[in-house]
C-alpha cells in the first residue's frame, strides 16, 4: 500500500521571504505554502525536492493557490541514491508529464485546485516541479504565482530492493482498493486532502487509532474495530474545525491582535481536551493495557455515530478567563487581609493556589449552557485581562484579497449564555470586566452601503447607536435597542415640555428603519428586545404626535417581518410576534387607518403553512372578539371579508387551522347568519354527509335554537309588562290611558307579528332564503320559495331544499362544482368563484364565461354576438335578458315563453 513519502525542499529558484519553499514540506491547515518573489520577471520557476530516503512513486499531489495559479506544473523524476544532483538541470531528470491548472474564475477565486496525478511506478530521490506561466486576474498583478502544497505518494525501497534495475519495475501497477477503484492507501492521514484540513495533533491521534483497528481486526475485537472507526470519523470532524480554529489564531497573529490569538489558543485547547474525553480516546488506545471495556457496546459508541461535544465559543473562553481575573482578584485581596497566616508568602504563590479553584467554577459556571465544557490546564495560569481581543476585530485587513469559507464561518454570531436567565449575575461580573478592561472598547465601524442605509438613523439618533445596530456581536445590538427605547421616552417627556427635539416623523421613521433590521435578528434576546421597542414606538410615542400617513409607512414596514415571525416554528417566538401584532392593532393611529387587519383577513389558500395560517386566524379572532365586528368596507373586519377569510380557512388542510376558522364563523355567523349560509354549501344530507359541514351547521342549529328561546322569552317579558300595565290602569277613561293601552295593543301585535317572523326565518335560514311572513295570518302555513314564488302547504322545509335542487327555474347548478346558484350569476361564479375558475375565460364579444379549450369554437357560433348596450347574457340559452336585472331575469325566467334553454321550468310545471 501507498503511504506518504517524506521530503525536503533542496532548491528554488525564487521564493518571497514570507512565503519561503520550506513551507512544502509540512502539511496541514496553518501552512502558507510557496510564492514566488514579487516582479521577479521570470516565467519559469523551478522547485526540486529530496526524499529522505528512496522510494517508489506512484501518485503526485498538488494543492494550489486560489488566485495566484500557475498555468501549468510540469513533472521531473531523478533516481540517484548515492549522488545529489547539484543543479536542476533537466538531464538529472525524467520528464514525467505535465499537469495543466484552471483560471479558477468560475469559483471567483475563492476555492482552491488539487490536482493528483497518478504515475507508472518509478523509483526516484528528486522530485522537480517547474511551475510555468501565471493565469493573471484581478487579485494576481504582479505576475506572482504560489503553491500551497505538495504531497508525494509510493513506497519506501530498503536496501534490498535498491538493486533491482528500472526496467522491473516498468510492467508493475499500482496498488488498487478493489472497492473504491482509487490508490490503495495505507493510512487515510496520508491523503493530501486529509492532511491539509485537519489539525495536526488530531491526525496523530486517528493514526494510532488506525493501526489499533487493524490489530482489532487480526485479533477479531469487532466490536472494538466498529468503536475505532466511529471514533476515528467522529475525530476528523473536530479535526477539521480545531483547524479552522488554528487558521483564524493565524490570522489573528498576523494582524497584531493578540488579545484574539490568546483567546484562540485557549479555544484550541479547550475543545480538543472536550473532544477527546467524551470521545474515550485514550481508553481506546489502550495505553495501560488491554481493556475488556473497549469489546462492550454499553456506551456512547452503541447507538452509531457518537456525538461531538459543542464547541465553545470566544465569549465562553473570554468568560471563563474573566471569571478566573476575578477569582485571583478575590483571592488577592483576601491573602492581602490575612498576612498573618501567610508566613511571608507572597501574592503569587497564593493566586496561583487559587487560580485552579476559579477555574473550575468558571468552568462549572460555563457548563451549565452546554453539557460539557473541557477544561483546559493553560486556565489554570494566572494573567491579565482577556478582554484585549475586543478591541481588535477578527476581519482579514486585506480587503482586496477573496474571502475564504474560514472567514465567513468563524464570523458567525454564536448566541451563548446571554439566553439563560440563571447567569445574570455572571453577565454583569462579565460587563464589569469589559469595562474594567477596557473602558474605550470600540465596536466595527459602518461601510459605505450601510451607512447609506441608516444616513435617516444616523442623523436623528447619531452614529453610536446605529453602529450597535449593525455590529455582529449580540449584546451591542441588545444595549442599542435598549438606548432607543429609553430615547424614545425620553423624547415623549421632552415633547410634553414643549422643548426642542427632532421632529416625530423623522423618530419614527428612524425608529422604523432600525427595527426593520432587528425583527428579523435571529438570537431570541436580540428579538425579545426589539418587539417590546415596537410597543414602546405605537404604544406610548405615536399616539398624538406622527401623521397618519408615517405612521402607515412604519406599519407597512414592521408588519411582514412581525407577520413572518408569527409562523416560526419556535413558539416563544410566534407568540411574541402575535403579541406585538396585536398591540399594534390596539394603537389607536393605527385602528383608526385600518392597517392590521385587512393583513390579517386575507384568505387562506390550502397552501400556506400550517403555523402562519394558524397565527393569522387567531389573530384575526382576537381582534373580533376585541374590536368587534365593523360596517366599514376598509377595514377588513365586515361580515363579508371575515365569512371568506373562515370560509377560506375551514378547507385547510390542518385541522387546528380549520377549528379557528370555525370559531370565526361562528362570530360571524351570529351577526349575519344569511351571509354566511349563502356562502357555504346547502345545508341537505348530502353536504352533511361530510364531517366538516356536519360540524358546522350543527353549531349553527345550536345558535338558532338558542336565538329561538332567546325571542320566546323576551316575548313573554313583554306579555306580562303589557298586562301589568292594564292593571295600573283598569278605569282610567282619560286619553292618556287610553294611548297608553293603544300603543301597549299595537306594540304587542308588533312583537307577535316580528317573533312569527323570526321563527320561521330562522327555521329556513339553514338554506339561504326567508320564507314570506304575509302567510302566517292564514290558519294553515304555507312554505314560499322567495325566488319564483311557488308555495305548498306545511312546515316541511325539506320540501323547499328539493325544490332548490332540481325544480326552482330561477336556479341552476353549476357544471363544475354542482353549486346551486342563481341563473344570473352563472357567468360570474364560472370566472371568480368556481373551483375550476383557472379554467373558464370572459368572452370579449359576448361577456359568456367559457372554457378555455373551447374559446376558438364558441366564438365560430351564431349565438357569440356584441352585448347590447343595457342588457344581461343568459347562459342558458344566449339570449339577451333586458335590465333592470330584477324584472328582466324574472320576465325570461318564469314568464310562459321563458327561456328556451331552462330545463327546470318544464320540471316545475311536472311536479306542479
Amino acid at each position: 500500500m501507498a503511504k506518504k513519502i517524506s521530503f525536503n525542499v533542496v532548491f528554488a529558484s525564487d521564493e518571497d521571504a514570507s512565503f519561503p519553499a520550506s513551507e512544502l514540506n509540512n502539511h496541514g491547515p496553518t501552512v502558507h505554502g510557496w510564492r514566488s518573489a514579487v516582479s521577479s520577471g521570470l516565467n519559469t520557476h523551478d522547485i526540486v525536492l529530496r526524499f529522505h530516503q528512496p522510494a517508489k512513486i506512484y501518485r503526485i499531489q498538488l494543492l494550489a493557490h486560489q488566485y495566484l495559479i500557475p498555468e501549468k506544473v510540469e513533472l521531473w523524476l531523478h533516481y540517484s541514491p548515492k549522488s545529489i544532483p547539484s543543479t536542476p538541470s533537466s538531464q538529472y531528470f525524467d520528464f514525467l508529464g505535465f499537469v495543466a491548472l484552471a483560471d479558477n474564475a468560475n469559483t471567483n477565486y475563492k476555492s482552491r485546485e488539487l490536482q493528483s496525478v497518478t504515475v507508472n511506478p518509478r523509483r526516484g530521490t528528486h522530485l522537480k516541479l517547474r511551475l510555468i506561466g501565471a493565469h493573471s486576474n484581478q487579485y494576481s498583478s504582479n505576475g506572482q504565482i504560489a503553491l500551497i502544497a505538495v504531497n508525494v505518494l509510493g513506497e519506501e525501497l530498503d536496501s534490498a530492493h535498491l538493486g533491482n534495475g528500472e526496467e522491473q519495475m516498468n510492467g508493475e501497477a499500482p496498488p488498487v482498493d478493489t472497492a473504491t477503484g482509487e490508490l490503495a492507501l495505507a493510512s487515510i492521514c496520508d491523503d493530501l486532502l486529509f492532511s491539509m484540513y485537519v489539525e495536526e495533533s488530531v491526525v496523530h491521534h486517528i493514526r494510532e487509532l488506525e493501526q489499533r483497528k487493524l490489530r482489532a481486526v487480526t485479533t477479531e475485537r469487532f466490536e472494538y474495530a466498529r468503536k475505532l472507526k466511529l471514533c476515528m470519523t467522529a475525530l476528523r470532524t473536530a479535526g477539521e474545525r480545531l483547524g479552522r480554529y488554528a487558521l483564524a489564531k493565524r490570522q489573528a497573529v498576523q494582524q497584531e491582535d493578540f488579545g484574539a490569538a490568546k483567546l484562540r489558543k485557549e479555544q484550541i485547547e479547550m475543545y480538543r481536551a472536550c473532544v477527546l474525553k467524551q470521545l474515550q480516546v485514550q481508553q481506546l488506545l489502550e495505553t495501560e493495557g488491554y481493556q475488556s471495556a473497549n469489546d462492550l457496546s454499553c456506551d456512547i459508541y452503541a447507538g452509531g455515530k457518537p456525538s461531538l461535544p459543542p464547541a465553545p465559543s470566544l465569549q465562553d473562553v473570554a468568560q471563563a478567563l474573566a471569571e478566573l481575573s476575578l477569582g485571583s482578584k478575590c483571592a488577592s485581596s483576601s491573602t492581602q487581609d490575612d498576612k498573618s497566616s501567610t508566613d511571608g508568602c507572597s501574592n503569587d504563590s497564593v493566586i496561583a493556589a487559587v487560580a485552579p479553584t476559579a477555574a473550575a467554577a468558571a468552568l462549572h459556571l460555563l457548563a451549565k449552557s452546554h453539557d460539557e465544557l473541557p477544561q483546559s490546564p493553560r486556565l489554570h495560569r494566572a494573567s491579565p485581562s482577556p478582554m484585549s481581543s475586543r478591541q481588535g476585530s477578527l476581519r482579514r485587513r486585506n480587503k482586496s484579497a477573496p474571502r475564504n469559507s474560514y472567514d465567513d464561518y468563524e464570523e458567525r454570531t454564536i448566541p451563548t449564555l446571554r439566553h439563560s436567565n440563571t447567569n445574570e449575575f455572571l453577565r454583569e461580573c462579565q460587563g464589569n470586566a469589559l469595562l474594567e478592561a477596557d473602558p474605550n472598547r470600540s465596536r466595527s465601524r459602518l461601510n459605505d452601503r450601510e451607512r447609506r442605509q441608516a444616513a435617516l438613523p444616523i442623523l436623528v439618533f447619531g452614529s453610536e447607536l446605529v453602529e450597535q445596530f449593525y455590529s455582529r456581536q449580540f449584546q451591542d445590538r441588545e444595549d442599542g435597542l435598549v438606548r432607543l427605547r429609553n430615547f424614545l421616552k425620553e423624547q415623549e417627556l421632552q415633547l410634553n415640555n414643549n422643548e426642542q427635539v427632532a421632529s416625530p416623523n423623522k423618530v419614527a421613521r428612524s425608529a422604523a428603519l432600525l427595527l426593520h433590521r432587528a425583527v428579523r435578528d435571529a438570537v431570541y434576546s436580540v428579538f425579545n428586545q426589539a418587539t417590546e421597542t415596537v410597543r414602546v414606538l405605537f404604544l406610548e410615542y405615536v399616539p398624538g404626535r406622527v401623521s397618519p400617513s408615517e405612521v402607515a409607512r412604519c406599519v407597512d414596514r414592521l408588519l411582514p417581518e412581525l407577520l413572518a415571525k408569527s409562523g416560526d416554528p419556535s413558539a416563544r417566538l410566534h407568540t411574541l410576534a402575535q403579541h406585538t401584532i396585536l398591540s399594534i392593532a390596539a394603537c389607536p393611529a393605527v385602528a383608526e387607518q385600518h392597517l392590521v387587519a385587512p393583513a390579517l383577513s386575507r384568505t387562506v389558500g390550502s397552501g400556506t403553512h400550517q403555523r402562519l395560517a394558524m397565527s393569522r386566524l387567531q389573530m384575526l379572532e382576537q381582534l373580533v372578539n376585541t374590536q368587534g365586528i365593523s360596517t366599514d368596507k376598509h377595514s377588513g373586519m365586515t361580515c363579508r371579508a371575515l365569512s371568506d377569510c373562515g370560509c377560506s380557512g375551514i378547507h385547510h388542510p390542518a385541522e387546528t387551522v380549520r377549528k379557528v376558522a370555525e370559531r370565526i364563523l361562528l362570530l360571524v355567523y351570529k351577526v349575519n347568519p344569511r351571509l354566511v349560509r349563502k356562502q357555504l354549501p346547502p345545508d341537505d344530507d348530502i353536504t352533511r354527509r361530510n364531517l366538516l359541514y356536519r360540524q358546522l351547521f350543527t353549531e349553527f342549529d345550536k345558535f338558532d335554537l338558542q336565538r329561538k328561546q332567546e325571542l320566546l322569552v323576551e316575548g313573554n317579558t313583554f306579555n306580562n309588562l303589557t298586562e301589568d300595565t292594564q292593571f295600573l290602569h283598569p278605569t282610567s277613561s282619560s286619553k292618556s290611558a287610553h294611548a297608553l293601552a293603544t300603543a301597549s295593543c299595537n306594540g304587542k301585535q308588533q312583537y307577535n307579528e316580528q317573533l312569527k317572523r323570526s321563527m320561521l326565518s330562522a327555521s329556513n335560514s339553514r338554506k339561504g332564503s326567508a320564507s314570506n311572513s304575509e302567510s302566517t295570518e292564514e290558519n294553515t302555513p304555507k312554505i314560499r320559495c322567495p325566488f319564483c314564488e311557488w308555495s305548498c302547504p306545511g312546515v316541511d322545509t325539506s320540501q323547499l331544499d328539493r325544490h332548490y335542487w332540481k325544480t326552482c327555474p330561477f336556479l341552476t347548478k353549476c357544471p363544475q362544482c354542482s353549486q346551486v346558484l342563481e341563473v344570473a350569476a352563472l357567468n360570474y361564479h364560472l370566472t371568480s368563484e368556481c373551483e375550476a375558475k383557472e379554467s373558464y375565460v370572459v368572452c370579449t364579444r359576448c361577456t359568456e364565461s367559457v372554457h378555455k379549450q373551447l374559446y376558438e369554437l364558441h366564438q365560430m357560433e351564431d349565438y357569440c354576438r356584441e352585448l347590447k348596450t343595457g342588457a344581461a347574457r343568459c347562459p342558458l340559452c344566449h339570449d339577451d335578458v333586458h335590465l333592470p336585472l330584477d324584472g328582466g331575469w324574472k320576465l325570461h325566467l318564469l314568464s310562459t315563453v321563458g327561456c328556451p334553454g331552462n330545463i327546470r321550468k318544464r320540471n316545475l310545471k311536472k311536479s306542479n
